[in-house]
C-alpha cells in the first residue's frame, strides 16, 4: 500500500486498524473533548482539516456543521478506508498526504485538528511550517495528546515510553505559543477483550501484560492535553 511521502509510521493504526476501531469508540465516553474544542474556537461554517485522519473516525463529526472537511492520511489503504466511511458526506473530501507536505493550499483551512498523529512535540517542526502557510487569520490549530504526568493511562505511557518525557513536550509547546487546556477523558470498553486488545497494540507486549496484570476491568481514567493555537 502506498505512503505519501514524509509519513511517519503509526504502528498501531497501520498495522491493526480494526482494533483501532475499537479504541476509537472507546475513548472519551462522555463527549468532554468536543464542547473543550468549539469553547475555544467553533468550526461551523468553517474549513476543518484533520491531519492523520485514519480511518476517517472523526470527519462526520466535524461534517455535521463545517462547511467543507479535509481529510489528510498518509497511508493509502486507511486513506481508502476513510473515503469508504465519508462517501455519503457531500462535504467531506480525503486526501493522501502528510503532515510535512499537506495538500491543500495556502490560507485556506480555518480549524486544524490532530489527534495523536505526528504531532508529539519535538520533531514535528516541519508539520508546524506547514500550519503556517495553510491556516487562514483568525483560524485555530487544535493538537491532542497524551499527558504523560497524570492519570492511569498517563502512567503507563510515561513508563512504557521513557523517551517521551512530559516536562519536554509542554515546554515546546508553551514556546511555541500554544495553549493547554487540561482534560480528563478516559478509556471505556464493551468488554474486557476489546480492552485487552487494544492495550496489546498500543504497548510492547512485556508492557501490556504487565499492564493487564494490574489493572481490572473495562475502564481507565485518561489525561489528556489539548493545544491549541490561534492564527
Amino acid at each position: 500500500m502506498s505512503i505519501a511521502d514524509g509519513g511517519i509510521p503509526s504502528p498501531n493504526i497501520w498495522q491493526h486498524p480494526k482494533v483501532y476501531e475499537i479504541e476509537n469508540r472507546a475513548v472519551d465516553p462522555n463527549g468532554v473533548i468536543e464542547p473543550a474544542m468549539r469553547a475555544i474556537r467553533d468550526w461551523t461554517g468553517g474549513t476543518v482539516l484533520d491531519i492523520g485522519c485514519g480511518t476517517g473516525f472523526y470527519l462526520p463529526m466535524f461534517a455535521r456543521t463545517a462547511a467543507q472537511v479535509v481529510g489528510v492520511e498518509p497511508h493509502g489503504g486507511l486513506a481508502e478506508a476513510a473515503r469508504r466511511r465519508t462517501g455519503s458526506l457531500p462535504n467531506v473530501e480525503v486526501r493522501q498526504g502528510s503532515a510535512q507536505r499537506l495538500p491543500v493550499p495556502d490560507s485556506s483551512v480555518d480549524v486544524m485538528h490532530a489527534r495523536w498523529a505526528y504531532f508529539f512535540g519535538p520533531g514535528c517542526e516541519p508539520g508546524l511550517t506547514e500550519l503556517d502557510r495553510v491556516m487562514r487569520r483568525g483560524g485555530t490549530a487544535f493538537v491532542i495528546d497524551n499527558d504523560g504526568s497524570r492519570s492511569t493511562f498517563g502512567q503507563w505511557f510515561s513508563t512504557s515510553y521513557p523517551m517521551i518525557k512530559a516536562p519536554v513536550v509542554e515546554r515546546f509547546w508553551a514556546d511555541r505559543c500554544w495553549q493547554r487546556t487540561r482534560l480528563d477523558m478516559g478509556w471505556r470498553f464493551q468488554s474486557r477483550a476489546d480492552l485487552e486488545a487494544v492495550v496489546k497494540i498500543e504497548f510492547t507486549p512485556q508492557d501490556a501484560r504487565r499492564i493487564l496484570a494490574s489493572h481490572t476491568g473495562v475502564e481507565v481514567d485518561y489525561a489528556i492535553n489539548l493545544w491549541s493555537r490561534g492564527y
